[in-house]
């Protein structure tokens, strides 16, 4: 696969993207910090025009799409399921992921979940989303959030009132793996790493198990660039943990996205030091019974939805298990989506 960095952005300017026919990507600048320039990449779905007979359970509607930790958007079909129902679809790279990363910076690296206001706001300005003062299009807004895009998706609703029609969120990391009580004892410890050595690399407990469940070379059915989804994740420090702490914390301690919440999870977590074959239809990163409880913190209407058999990545896991995912949604469109 070939890498778009290669060739010279072309800021505010649409052109043909690694995906191939139908998509494209703009480049986002969006600021500068110790390691140079910065950038967010929009990626977007142009389907074919086909006249449509019945409205779709999202028309009219505009979808951004949020990937996790160590990860870009990759998904054809998840774009062509928003666009089927009716929506126009973008997927965000945020800055230092995929095709946003340049040379010289450090992977995912933010100090505070805050930090991709910046890109957000890019990425919907470049949508014809309303601003703050509500001048746009006025088209319903979906946001997709999966793991720490979930996390930070949430996040950014509960400080924007008022923007986002709903939220659908794909197993968010909205607490530490190790619970509330491990948060709370490993927390003082990152705080103080982040002080002396933000980015000194804390051990990698990654094993690659998740990357055997998804690639297709290693049994699982997709294909992505591995340079920008490594094997066995991105190193992590001290300053980028603590960023995600604490936004597990204020979650925990309660939000309000402001709008309907659909979160979509496996039925179990298999999560373990060693390799099992359950991990090919289980979460083998998140345990998936406190992220449940967890989602119920995010404001007064929030439905879950367990799916036996999903991956950490709902959207990844093998048909006819993520099928199952994508009449989930629809159905709870027809529900709770804009307009309803």
């Amino acid at each position: 696969m070939s890498d778009p960095n290669d060739a010279a952005a072309q800021p505010q300017t649409w052109r043909p993207d690694l995906l191939g026919d139908r998509f494209e990507q703009l480049t986002l600048p969006v600021g500068s910090d110790d390691e140079g320039e910065v950038v967010a990449t929009l990626v977007r779905y142009r389907p074919r025009w086909r006249p449509r007979l019945t409205r779709g359970a999202a028309s009219g509607a505009d979808v951004l799409y949020v990937h996790g930790w160590s990860d870009y958007f990759f998904n054809r079909e998840l774009a062509e399921y928003w666009a089927g129902l009716g929506a126009r679809f973008y997927a965000l790279d945020l800055r230092k992921y995929g095709r946003s990363l340049r040379p010289g910076q450090v992977p995912g690296f933010v100090a505070d979940l805050a930090t991709y206001d910046a890109d957000i706001a890019a990425a919907l300005a470049a949508m014809g989303q309303p601003d703050a003062s509500g001048s746009a299009s006025g088209r319903p807004l979906i946001l997709i959030g999966h793991s720490t895009g979930g996390l930070t998706l949430s996040l950014w609703a509960a400080r924007h009132p008022g923007r986002v029609a709903a939220l659908v969120l794909n197993s968010p990391w909205l607490e530490f793996q190790l619970s509330k009580v491990g948060r709370q004892a490993i927390a003082p410890m990152m705080e103080l790493g982040a002080r002396v050595h933000p980015l000194a690399p804390l051990p990698n407990v990654d094993l690659g198990f998740y990357t055997r469940a998804v690639a297709r070379e290693q049994g699982g059915e997709w294909e992505y660039e591995h340079a920008w989804r490594p094997d066995r994740g991105f190193a992590t420090s001290p300053a980028w943990l603590m960023a995600i702490l604490a936004g597990h914390a204020t979650v925990d301690a309660g939000i309000d996205v402001g709008a309907p919440v659909l979160t979509l999870l496996s039925a179990r977590s298999t999560i373990l030091p060693r390799w099992d074959e359950a991990m090919r239809s289980s979460d083998s990163v998140l345990v998936v019974d406190e992220i449940a409880q967890r989602a119920l913190k995010l404001g007064p209407s929030v439905t879950v939805a367990r799916i036996d058999g999903a991956l950490h990545d709902v959207f990844l896991s093998r048909e006819p298990v993520r099928g199952e995912a994508y009449a989930d949604i629809t159905r709870w469109l027809r529900g709770y989506g804009p307009g309803r």
